[in-house]
């Protein structure tokens, strides 16, 4: 936290900049006369409402300086929101194997991810988990000459020193709400429940729970022998699936899962619930499943059936029968930056010092280790819910949801260097492209981009279609399979490419459009005082169709990362998890079989790759 005090507090956009950026997204995908529409309601907005809630907005600000002006309103967003959180709100990223496949097996995996996740917890609630920190230039700045020099330097101008580096500090808030904490079902609003304390795990398998301490009374670690004793125990447990598994409830619509959570407290079940509430994290255990086929690889880790998780924990870890492991995240406490740090110390932590090593079963404890079984009080109406809960997830994650995914193998980062184009612009003129190639049109598209640069900043949106794609893309398709103008197409790709930089520094520095305009929304909404109708550029069917985003987009690159996603957004896109790494490009998507089909859009998605390389090759 030594950078925490000193971070500069996230920028509320001039009213005119948020106006003129919200044009230049609407254009793109709106008609002549739409267009011309929504001006007349942005125009209208600036001279009536606008300066008055934006006004209001800053007042608000000032009087909240330890916060930003979007964190309280996007928490209450995520925590009022009703639909279920598995598919359309928690995220997944999945690690890449062990070289030594000795170290992937089930046991072996396990153990060590409980002890690497208990050695970043202990760092953390220390106070001595490194900062985290973008560096611009990180062959001048990720040396121990910054981390001395800036150490030295009081908290409260740390971060100024940080930027004399070009090297920026990240908000660091979050990571306090990783470990112990659950999102707790409640009528209308969900709260979020955190137990700083907490020395015990959660495993789930087949549906049981168990549960067992990682930490020893004076707060260090077990010893690896202790915790795999306990692993091997839980693993080698005769007991067939559940027939009542609870977890499935938390994967229900939230005002239907907060009544029966009400209703299993009244049935005698407060203990239990505590315990998995202040867990410092869950460990799902799938040892029956063998699975490697890709697809079906993503599935389980993006929603599986339901039976063997607990979507309300913070995070869960997840072990599969041959060692892949990754991480299924509730999304209201926090975004990437956070999950993805611990991904990357997780891994790097397994793979340069493992604690157990697979020679060391024959070194466990034949003696009964410490592990409690957690049993649930159930009755006819509990049991009815879950069977009800278990038919419905299986028809909406299986019957209903469509998944593909699409590896790029010809280029990757690098080589997008070497063209003179940013990689994060090419996947995003892929997907625009994909999109124009089976429907012929351009569409709302969510890029997400983190503002923690900021103290207690979150996301912002980059809108990745703008004009120059559409044109780009438009050209593409018109020009078949001719190579003709794929020098003039070049000339496009880099210029899109600059403009797509541009949108990324401006999302990235806090001066976007959407956070803006949805906190002068909610401050309308919540201040009858002001009068009168909705503004109109709130009313204008533009506003929400923008807000309806066909393509929602997310990155968490790491070469550590061998897969992530999560599902659409709204009932008719397409949700596009992606990562670039130096010589491949990867994407996995997302959509609803009744509207839209993930395969046939990776078909495309295919072939716009295919396109931008070829035209990028030209000299």
């Amino acid at each position: 936290m030594h950078f925490q005090k000193s971070l500069p507090r996230l920028p509320i956009p001039k009213l005119e900049d948020t106006c003129r950026r919200y044009l230049r997204a609407q254009e793109p995908i709106l008609s002549p006369e739409e267009f011309k529409k929504t001006s007349d309601n942005v125009v209208a907005f600036q001279s009536k409402e606008g300066p008055q809630l934006h006004k209001k907005l800053v007042e608000i600000d000032a009087n909240n300086k330890h916060t930003s002006y979007i964190s309280e309103p996007w928490f209450d967003m995520y925590l009022r929101d009703r639909k279920p959180l598995p598919i359309n709100y928690n995220p997944f990223i999945i690690m890449v194997q062990e070289e030594n496949i000795r170290y992937n097996e089930p046991l072996v995996k396990a153990t060590n991810l409980l002890i690497s996740s208990a050695r970043f917890m202990n760092s953390l609630r220390a106070g001595i988990l490194e900062p985290e920190v973008y560096h611009m230039n990180p062959k001048k700045s990720n040396t121990q000459f910054f981390r001395t020099i800036t150490g030295l330097l009081p908290s409260a101008v740390a971060t100024y020193g940080a930027y004399l580096f070009k090297a920026f500090p990240l908000d660091m808030s979050q990571f306090h709400h990783l470990f112990g904490t659950a999102r707790i079902p409640e009528m209308e609003k969900d709260r979020i429940y955190n137990d700083p304390t907490s020395r015990h795990v959660i495993v789930m398998r087949r549906g049981h729970f168990y549960s067992f301490n990682l930490l020893n009374e004076n707060g260090s670690i077990r010893s690896p022998q202790e915790i795999a004793s306990c692993v091997s125990s839980i693993l080698n447990d005769p007991r067939g699936p559940s027939e009542c598994p609870i977890g499935i409830l938390t994967a229900t619509e939230r005002n239907q899962w907060a009544k029966n959570r009400q209703h299993l407290l009244s049935l005698g079940n407060e203990q239990v619930l505590r315990k998995i509430d202040s867990a410092m994290f869950v460990l799902a255990l799938d040892d029956d499943l063998q699975e490697e086929n890709q697809n079906k690889l993503l599935r389980d880790f993006l929603h599986s059936d339901g039976a063997n998780r607990w979507f309300d924990k913070s995070f869960s870890l997840i072990v599969n029968g041959k060692g892949y492991s990754g991480i299924n995240f509730e999304h209201s406490w926090g975004d990437g930056v956070a999950v993805l740090r611990y991904f990357t110390d997780l891994k790097a932590d397994i793979k340069s010092k493992p604690r157990f090593h697979p020679e060391d079963h024959s070194k466990l404890s034949p003696a009964s280790p410490s592990v409690e079984k957690l049993g649930f009080k159930v009755d006819d109406a509990i049991k009815a819910s879950v069977n009800g809960a278990l038919r419905e997830y299986h028809h909406w994650a299986h019957d209903t949801l469509s998944l593909d995914h699409h590896i790029s193998d010809v280029f990757g980062k690098k080589q997008c260097k070497t063209f003179g184009v940013s990689p994060d612009a090419v996947m995003q003129m892929a997907f625009q492209l994909a999109f124009y190639k089976l429907e012929g049109r351009a569409v709302p598209t969510y890029e997400s981009c983190s503002t923690s640069a900021f103290k207690h900043g979150r996301t912002e949106t980059i809108r990745s279609c703008t004009s120059r794609t559409k044109a780009l893309c438009k050209a593409i398709v018109e020009s078949g399979k001719s190579k003709a103008n794929d020098n003039e197409f070049k000339k496009l790709i880099i210029e899109c490419s600059k403009a797509h930089n541009v949108l990324t520094k401006e999302a990235a520095m806090g001066q976007g459009f959407d956070r803006h305009l949805f906190a002068l929304k909610r401050i309308w909404e919540e201040s009858g005082s002001l009068g009168g109708s909705l503004p109109s550029i709130f009313r204008d069917p533009s506003y929400e169709r923008i807000n309806r985003n066909i393509l929602s987009t997310s990155t968490l690159s790491s070469p550590d990362v061998l897969g992530g996603g999560f599902g659409p957004v709204v009932e008719n896109g397409y949700g596009i998890g992606y990562m670039i790494q130096d010589n491949r490009l990867g994407s996995v998507v997302t959509s609803y079989r009744d509207h839209r089909d993930a395969t046939e859009y990776v078909g495309h998605l295919k072939s716009a790759f295919e396109d931008l390389h070829r035209i990028l090759q030209r000299k």
